[in-house]
Order: structure tokens, then C-alpha cells, then sequence
């Protein structure tokens, strides 16, 4: 009797069986999507910090730059005002976007400053100038890939806050999107250097 008992059992609760069954596997995917939102987060902090190390890499160069510049153009000083509150700003900047907006206005101000020292030869043919300028180069190349890397580790986190059915995930943990790295458009503009001086 027993077996008969049994089967009536599973017969009377089988859809409670398979709606528990369901929701097992949904709240694990839920899960699932959830660790991956996290673990995307991370990526994307962890390659800001690589962006950052990049710019800390800059500023330690400027100082160095600036003391060149600044013994031959001594007028120049609204150039170098403007590099230290620059700098300033980045150090005082709590989000990625602040720090991103900042970092533009160095790059900005970093440009004004490269344009300023071709108009003196002295410079130019400083060895010491050159050594700085080639470290800059490399270092800003550097922030370029950062910078690249970045940005698509955003474009893959958000498109997965974005796509069905994880975006009901997303919303339910409250996972919002990341911030891209944008340049401004006054950092994006190649400086006009004219040679006919």
C-alpha cells in the first residue's frame, strides 16, 4: 500500500515539485547574473586604477617638465598656474568622472605648455627636454590603452545592465551603469603650432 501511497504523493504535489524546481534554477541564475555584475564592477575599478597609475606616471614627469620650461619662458607663468591647478583639481576629485574631467584639463594644459616650448630653440635642443618629452610620449600612450581598456570593460558591463532578461536583475540589485572615459572637446583638438615666427 505503501507505493501506492507514494505515488499519489508526487501526483497530488507535482506541480508544487516543478515550481519549486523553476524557482531554484531562476534564483541561481538570478545569482548567477548578480556575481557577474559584481565581478564586472571590479574589472572596471581595477583598470581605472591601472588609468590612474598611468597619470600619477604624468604628473611625476610634469614637475620635471615645467622646471625645464620654466628656465627658458619665464613670461609663461599663467601656463604653469594653470598645470598646477590642474593637477590640484585631479587630487581633489572623488569620482572617475571628476577624475576623468581633470585629467582632460592637465592634458589640456599639458598641451599649451608643449606649444609654448617649441617657440624656443634653447629648449628644443636640450637633451635633458627631449629625454622628458620622449617619457611623455610614452607615458601618454600608455594612458591611451588604459584609457581603451577602460572603456570597453564599460561597454561589456553595461551592455549586460542593458540586455533582457539581466537588466531585470540589474534593477532588482540596483546595478546601474559605469561611466566612459570621454575626452572633452578642448583636450580632443590638436593644438595649432605656426612656425613662421
Amino acid at each position: 500500500m505503501e507505493p501506492t501511497q507514494e505515488k499519489g504523493f508526487f501526483q497530488r504535489n507535482m506541480k508544487w515539485v516543478i515550481v519549486l524546481a523553476a524557482l531554484l534554477i531562476l534564483g541561481g541564475w538570478a545569482v548567477g547574473v548578480r556575481n557577474g555584475f559584481v565581478t564586472g564592477n571590479e574589472a572596471i575599478s581595477a583598470q581605472w586604477a591601472q588609468v590612474e597609475n598611468q597619470y600619477q606616471r604624468r604628473f611625476d614627469l610634469i614637475p620635471n617638465i615645467v622646471n625645464t620650461v620654466k628656465g627658458v619662458a619665464k613670461q609663461e607663468q599663467d601656463i604653469f598656474i594653470a598645470i598646477a591647478e590642474a593637477r590640484t583639481r585631479y587630487s581633489g576629485a572623488q569620482t572617475t568622472d571628476q577624475k576623468a574631467q581633470a585629467a582632460t584639463q592637465v592634458e589640456s594644459a599639458l598641451a599649451r605648455l608643449l606649444v609654448i616650448a617649441e617657440n624656443y630653440p634653447t629648449l628644443q635642443s636640450s637633451q635633458a627636454y627631449r629625454d622628458l618629452i620622449v617619457s611623455l610620449e610614452g607615458t601618454e600612450n600608455r594612458i591611451s590603452v588604459e584609457r581603451m581598456k577602460y572603456n570597453d570593460l564599460v561597454r561589456a558591463f553595461n551592455t549586460s545592465v542593458k540586455v533582457f532578461p539581466s537588466s531585470l536583475v540589474a534593477g532588482a540589485f540596483g546595478v546601474s551603469e559605469r561611466v566612459y572615459f570621454e575626452v572633452a572637446d578642448e583636450a580632443a583638438s590638436v593644438p595649432k603650432v605656426d612656425f613662421t615666427n
